[in-house]
């Protein structure tokens, strides 16, 4: 595939604000085996943003509510997250002079919980699952308390929020500027934000690039029912009203231990590496040059690896969890409630689960999450 290569300022880019580094990110081209050989693909590098990749979308979250009046100046901002939007609120609660207040759960590993209160973000933890919607839907009670309790507050809802995916438009189109020819774009899902925001400009201007979306096993986005995961990022206990379901061509459950493989696999190979969601949307890059014979293949890496030293690099977690990878090809199955529950797996056939965008209520009748904000 022919790259088309980025005009470099001497010295690099000035800039006066944080805001200022959001965006622009580069990409890489990526051979490494996962766990084979393949022609390459390319790896678009949001890990390298000091916000990560969720800066976009909080950018754009924040930004809409004060053109709306929704949030006036130095209001709190108040989300549930487990980790990367947490990041990417901090990131942009500094840049615009808005305190943060993030929910999280028991599952938060220490290094992001403690990068989070270095960046003067107060976080509150759920102790205990829901019953029926697991983690997100005892952090969303937990956020709904705090929004009752705090002046001003405003709340993003990640999860519903139009302006999510809006954020992701920029990363469609400086994938398309970066590269010239373009088959196939893997994302992966959890919100449903970038891989919704991609495929809308990627339709309106190369509307044969197929996207592909990766989730994780254990998780309910597509049908699946919703089991304890490890893996943070990707995959959802609920069912995101942003996650675009016909923009997808096909989507691949991935489990953790392939993911985590993929992940020391690019650190070994690439030294460019990431967490749960980058090793995921790897592997199955690497997977489709192999099946289509062509390095015109995109995957979004959304971070670094910098917060998963306590589990994905550390050799202990991955013994204790049984981090052995058991699968180098995905089994292929006609619906997802086919799909293994511990395999690699994939599926052409992609449909909203609870069908709440054709209901008149337009409420998900199996998590109760409306379809709009």
């Amino acid at each position: 595939m022919t790259v088309a290569r980025p005009v470099r300022a001497p010295g690099g880019a000035v800039c006066a604000s944080l805001l200022d580094l959001v965006g622009d990110t580069p990409l890489l081209r990526v051979d490494t085996p996962l766990p084979h050989r393949h022609p390459g693909f390319w790896a678009k590098l949001e890990g390298l943003s000091p916000g990560t990749m969720k800066a976009r979308a909080a950018l754009s979250m924040i930004r809409g509510a004060r053109e709306r009046g929704e949030l006036h100046p130095g209001g709190t901002i108040v989300e549930s997250s487990s980790g990367t939007l947490a990041v990417g609120l901090a990131f942009v609660g500094a840049a615009l002079g808005h305190p943060v207040v993030i929910v999280a759960d028991d599952e938060l590993d220490t290094m992001t919980y403690r990068l989070l209160l270095s960046h003067h973000a107060r976080v509150e933890i759920v102790s205990r699952p829901h019953p029926v919607g697991g983690w997100q839907r005892a952090r969303l009670e937990r956020v709904h308390e705090l929004i009752a309790a705090i002046p001003g507050v405003y709340w993003p809802d990640q999860y519903n929020n139009p302006d999510n995916p809006a954020g992701y438009h920029d990363l469609g189109r400086e994938l398309l500027a970066q590269c010239a020819e373009l088959d196939v774009v893997v994302c992966s899902v959890g919100t449903g934000g970038h891989s919704a925001g991609i495929a809308r400009v990627l339709r309106e201007q190369r509307p044969g690039v197929r996207i592909i979306g990766v989730d994780a096993t254990g998780s309910s986005v597509f049908g699946q029912p919703a089991r304890k995961r490890i893996m943070r990022g990707l995959g959802s206990s609920i069912h995101p009203a942003n996650i675009a379901y016909t923009g997808f061509d096909e989507v691949h459950w991935v489990p953790p231990a392939e993911a985590a493989d993929a992940c020391r696999r690019l650190a070994a190979g690439s030294f460019i590496s990431g967490g749960w969601s980058t090793g995921a949307a790897a592997l199955v890059a690497a997977w489709s040059a192999r099946e289509l014979g062509t390095d015109r293949v995109a995957a979004v890496f959304p971070d670094g690896p910098q917060r998963y030293w306590e589990t994905i690099y550390d050799d202990g977690f991955c013994r204790d969890h049984g981090l052995v990878p058991t699968c180098a090809e995905p089994t292929e199955v006609t619906s997802p409630a086919e799909a293994p529950a511990d395999r690699w797996s994939r599926c052409a056939g992609v449909a909203d689960p609870c069908g709440r965008r054709t209901s008149p209520e337009g409420q998900c009748g199996v998590c109760g999450e409306g379809a709009t904000k």
